[in-house]
């Protein structure tokens, strides 16, 4: 390896590189797009003043998200490795102190903590995909209460555990299979059929639902209801919604080819990102006002109980809850990919050893701390064991509202005040003013925004 501002040696990832940008933006839109796109950016849009809180948040992705996904990709292709042995790299190239280390064991440890539990929910989408199937065929019948259906299956620690298994071993099994054969495979195939399905909920919604009341509740400014609460709720969507902080594009930006252009790259993800998460709130709420009944709610209470109450009563709502389900399922699989994907890069480095083993090793251990989440809804849901919180409120405190704003501070600090200024010009080709302007934006105007977003969390929470 070299010193000084040369680039470091190697120029290519040992796991392989994108195909190309295209493909890169899909795995990492993939990765953005999840449970929180399709169960929290709508909620929060209605019940802080509607586009007034859009307006917010698109500012707050130009300002905060984007410079500090930049950076991230930026150190990923500098780097070269998983997120720990990049940083390793980089701290020696730049001669810094090995604090910068906590960036790579943050991303290590966030990642592995946030699948453990992800893994989970991410079963309850594939068991109502499935039920919905089974009614689709007539193998199953149909349901007349589903509060009592989601609070059944949320007591029964042995679906949830079947169901949590079966999404460790897709997940696994892409893993296993490497970069070209698995990650990129799964994602050229899994995004578009995504968008697809999403487009059709729309079309379904607007022709079945009540778009008016929709776009009204999502799109009718109303700053009053905006306050500091909704700025700073919207600085935390911008933040979190890129998957930023959990070396899950650290690691994607290690497979991007050179000569790719990160700031325009990393500006259509957003772009996507931010165009699925208004799309799906458009149709879920056109579903949902269109019975009077139901209320809007946050978390998985407005897909599990909300939607499904909808769903039963709608023409085709069974065909419709099938596709729903599925596609929250794709979005959860893009997402938990790029979540474990760090983890299992860094094992493969450190010790040499086979993809195979390593996702098989890592894919048990994930399941079995997620069997602590599990419990945390129903044998253990009295146990509070951690600040008054269950294991899994304790897990989801410490990865949101800690270790991920933690970690995309340190990435944005380091990108912007410790690497060279030519390597990250050159990695970010930018120069001039444009450079500049991001210089200023990691620098200074992230960070402020992501503590003010952390300091907000820990009151809010104490």
């Amino acid at each position: 390896m070299t010193h000084g501002n040369a680039p470091i040696e190697q120029t290519a990832s040992r796991h392989g590189t994108w195909r190309s940008r295209g493909t890169f933006i899909l795995a990492a839109t993939g990765s953005a797009v999840g449970l929180g796109n399709i169960w929290r950016f709508p909620y929060v849009t209605g019940e802080y003043g509607g586009s007034a809180f859009i307006v917010v948040y698109l500012v707050s992705v130009l300002l905060l998200g984007l410079p500090v996904m930049m950076a991230e990709v930026a150190l990923g292709r500098e780097g070269r490795h998983s997120p720990l042995i990049t940083m390793q790299k980089l701290i020696e190239r730049t001669r810094s102190h090995r604090i910068w280390l906590l960036i790579g064991w943050s991303s290590l440890l966030s990642g592995f903590l946030i699948a453990s539990y992800y893994e989970v929910i991410a079963g309850w989408t594939l068991r109502y995909a499935l039920d919905y199937s089974g009614q689709a065929i007539g193998l199953l019948p149909g349901t007349t209460d589903v509060q009592q259906v989601w609070s059944a299956f949320l007591s029964s620690p042995g679906q949830l555990i079947l169901f949590q298994t079966l999404f460790v071993v897709i997940t696994m099994a892409v893993i296993a299979r490497g970069l070209k054969r698995g990650l990129e495979k799964a994602t050229t195939l899994m995004m578009p059929v995504l968008f697809l399905m999403l487009l059709a909920l729309l079309v379904y919604s607007l022709l079945e639902g009540d778009p008016a009341a929709s776009l009204s509740y999502m799109f009718k400014p109303d700053w009053s209801a905006l306050g500091v609460n909704g700025v700073l709720a919207a600085m935390g969507q911008a933040f979190f919604t890129l998957s930023l902080g959990m070396g899950a594009i650290m690691v994607y930006g290690a497979y991007l080819p050179e000569g790719v252009k990160v700031p325009s790259t990393v500006g259509v993800i957003a772009l996507l990102d931010t165009l699925v998460a208004i799309i799906a709130g458009i149709a879920l709420f056109s579903i949902i006002f269109a019975h009077p009944e139901l209320q809007p709610e946050s978390g998985p209470g407005l897909l599990f109980i909300t939607l499904s109450s909808a769903f039963e009563v709608m023409p085709g709502g069974v065909l419709i809850g099938m596709l729903f389900f599925f596609l929250v399922g794709v979005a959860a699989l893009t997402s938990l990919l790029s979540i474990v994907e760090p983890t299992v890069a860094w094992v493969v480095e450190k010790y040499n050893a086979s993809r195979l083993r390593v996702s098989i090793t890592v894919g048990v251990v994930v399941w079995l701390l997620g069997l602590g989440t599990v419990f945390s809804f129903n044998l253990g849901e009295d146990v509070l064991i951690f600040f008054g919180q269950t294991f899994f409120g304790f897990l989801d405190y410490l990865t949101n509202n800690i270790l991920l704003p933690a970690g995309g501070l340190l990435i944005a600090l380091f990108a912007g005040w410790i690497m060279p200024r030519e390597v990250i010009a050159r990695q970010l080709s930018l120069e001039g003013r444009a450079f500049l302007t991001w210089q200023i934006l990691a620098r200074w105007i992230a960070p402020a925004g992501i503590l003010a977003v952390l300091v907000y969390t820990w009151f809010s929470a104490g």
